[in-house]
């Protein structure tokens, strides 16, 4: 029987790729397609080899076609990712970072976007997302919560325009909803939010994409890890133990046998305080050496401590991230750890 490439297309329309929510024709993952006497010859495209959803679509696939042409059709399926057909907006991202806690209030945004500027400073380029859906600061913490990002047109889709300040390429849900009014989203709306941060923008090239995660180990947190290349995760904490009972979920769920991202290490913050007139003074005001202790209990490395300054939360209120001024102890804390960071991953 000779196949048409419209009859299977046809019937691939019924094999869906939940992660994007519609079939894999539609959203432009059949790629190399052949037909001919009892057989079919197709590529797969998927954002990541290394996601459960390959193996199950790819079968889908085959047991579609065979189904209704019948089993003696020879189908041959051979996936592929987005990073080897140069597809996708992060194709042009080599990491991807992503910043989490297990608990809210540890200063997990903060950290996000320090980092990103001790990594842009060190000559890298970068970009930031303020995926914490419900409580987005970078807005704030950039001064640019009145400025929209740009939109133009790509391949017939809207694509958004990252604002960018500081040498950082910026986009977080704070410049499209309403900050002064709750966000009562349930999971899949918070996650259609995500994807469209990350696959409806133009990155471009990227050194490094940092990724500000909600707290805790909700529904982001697993879209980040199925459905995207992340190169590794980092834990903030703070030196209190109720804190760190919260981290270990945190990094258990990290370390889950279908996600398996690579913990980079964690960061102490808020791990003593300097007063701004003594700033070699050191005042351990939740306990000395803690944050080596959790990184021990891990095994992940810790990547540095930050401390407690006065300055660090006028800085953020302000629009202006510490990590500008080249002066202050907690920029040294962090240019120590983008440095750390640049060796792990080259």
């Amino acid at each position: 029987m000779l196949l048409t490439k419209s009859q299977v297309i046809e019937v691939l329309k019924g094999v869906i790729y939940f992660a994007k929510g519609d079939n894999i024709v539609n959203l432009g993952m059949i790629d190399d397609f052949e037909t001919g006497e009892d057989e079919v010859k197709l590529r797969i495209v998927f954002p990541r080899l290394d996601e459960p959803a390959v193996n199950i679509v790819s079968n889908s696939a085959k047991k579609a076609i065979q189904d209704a042409f019948g089993a003696h059709v020879e189908v041959k399926i051979t996936p592929v990712s987005e990073k080897e057909k140069g597809r996708g907006p992060l194709a042009g991202v080599r990491n991807i970072i992503a910043i989490a806690s297990g608990k809210g209030g540890v200063g997990k945004s903060t950290v996000a976007a320090n980092l990103a500027i001790a990594l842009a400073r060190s000559g890298a380029k970068v970009g930031l997302v303020d995926a914490d859906i419900y409580g987005p600061s970078v807005p704030m913490m950039f001064g640019i919560g009145d400025e929209q990002p740009g939109v133009y047109e790509r391949e017939g889709k809207p694509t958004i325009i990252p604002i960018e300040k500081y040498g950082i390429r910026l986009l977080s849900i704070g410049f499209f909803v309403d900050t002064d009014k709750a966000l009562i989203w349930r999971g899949p709306m918070a996650t259609s939010a995500l994807n469209q941060l990350l696959r409806d923008a133009d990155w471009g090239i990227l050194d490094y994409l940092v990724i500000d995660l909600p707290p805790g180990t909700g529904d982001i947190q697993l879209t980040l890890a199925q459905s995207y290349s992340i190169t590794g995760a980092i834990i903030v904490t703070t030196p209190q133990k109720v804190a760190f009972a919260d981290v270990i979920r945190a990094a258990a769920m990290f370390r889950q046998e279908k996600l398996t991202i690579p913990l980079l290490g964690l960061i102490e913050n808020m791990a003593y305080f300097s007063p701004s007139d003594m700033p070699e003074k050191q005042y351990f005001i939740f306990g000395k050496g803690q944050g080596e202790t959790f990184a021990n209990q891990l095994g992940i490395p810790l990547l540095g401590q930050i401390p407690l300054v006065e300055s660090i939360s006028a800085s953020g209120d302000g629009g202006s991230p510490i990590a500008l001024d080249e002066n202050s102890p907690v920029t040294k804390a962090f240019d120590k750890i983008a440095l750390e960071i640049k060796r792990q991953i080259p």
